[in-house]
């Protein structure tokens, strides 16, 4: 048990906690695999990003979409997916995926999911209600959610992979959802100054709420009454899928090698870290309240390594 555990403070060592931006509780969580299954994850992390921070980054310069450009989006992300089908031996980037897909039997149906949430948000500004926010969530936070799931729980025999032996998408999606919610609160102020806004139209509307005011909040006006109400309603929804995740937690985690339960555990408490910090009554609801510096990370990580018990 000491040496296996030693083994696991030898990578948390490794990690540089400051340098890890993108993706950053799923790319700390996979440092644990083995070396090859990490490099699969950055391969297919990188992949999505090119194709979310494309559409991203033009509507935190430009507000929206405009009509007449989106017809290019959608282009753009339809040429996104095919790089996965259609070979091209010139591309590096497209030989690297391909080859990862297919040595890690990695399906399409997240990469499909992804696609179809991004053009989604081709086409529309924001969520007219929380079920709408609930689709969408589907494709962009279970698509990347279940790759690391995929990845975490493939069963090594014979020298190759063979997919996990559960259902990934019912695995993964309890934990997403619960992650993608907390997402939306901790960077509620970085979203709304970069022309985002991920919470539901119908719910702020339900607490006296407008756009316009949730981007002076942002700006940093103090919130009010109505705001927090707002939060607690989405901070109650979370909770639930908070739940919802640690019972999927308890029935899969034995059908992991102690180094993907450790990986597991990781993820979500440094999700559960954040929505902790949650402080409906008093809070200001600002990024630097709500983000955990490197060294609390770092803290998280050694603390879930020194109380792990693995499943046997």
């Amino acid at each position: 048990m000491n040496s296996q555990r030693d083994s696991f403070l030898e990578t948390f060592h490794s990690i540089d906690f400051e340098r890890i931006i993108d993706h950053p509780n799923i790319l700390i969580a996979a440092n644990f695999w083995d070396a090859e299954r990490f490099c699969a994850a950055k391969t297919c992390y990188k992949f999505m990003r090119a194709i979310d921070d494309l559409i991203d980054n033009h509507k935190s310069a430009n507000l929206r979409i405009a009509p007449g450009e989106r017809k290019e989006f959608v282009s753009n992300v339809e040429d996104w997916l095919k790089m996965i089908i259609v070979s091209e031996e010139c591309n590096p980037l497209q030989r690297e995926l391909a080859e990862t897909v297919d040595k890690f039997r990695i399906p399409l149906w997240p990469m499909e999911a992804f696609a179809k949430s991004m053009i989604y948000d081709i086409n529309n500004d924001g969520f007219p209600t929380m079920q709408a926010y609930l689709d969408y969530s589907g494709g962009a936070s279970v698509a990347p959610a279940s790759i690391f799931v995929h990845l975490n729980g493939l069963q090594k025999k014979n020298g190759s992979y063979e997919t996990p032996p559960f259902d990934v998408k019912w695995a993964s999606t309890p934990c997403a959802i619960f992650s993608y919610l907390v997402h939306i609160i901790r960077d509620f102020q970085k979203d709304q100054l970069n022309n985002l806004s991920y919470f539901a139209d119908d719910l702020i509307l339900k607490h006296g709420l407008t756009r316009d005011l949730m981007r002076r909040f942002a700006e940093g006006e103090p919130v009010n009454k109505n705001f927090r109400n707002l939060i607690r309603e989405y901070y109650i929804l979370a909770d639930e899928y908070r739940l919802k995740t640690y019972e999927v937690i308890k029935q899969i985690r034995h059908l992991h090698e102690p180094r993907y339960q450790l990986s597991l555990e990781i993820i979500f408490e440094l999700y559960l870290m954040v929505f902790e910090r949650f402080d409906l009554k008093n809070g200001t609801f600002t990024s630097e309240e709500l983000n955990p510096t490197p060294e609390e990370t770092r803290q998280r990580v050694f603390q879930t390594i020194m109380k792990f018990v693995p499943e046997l």
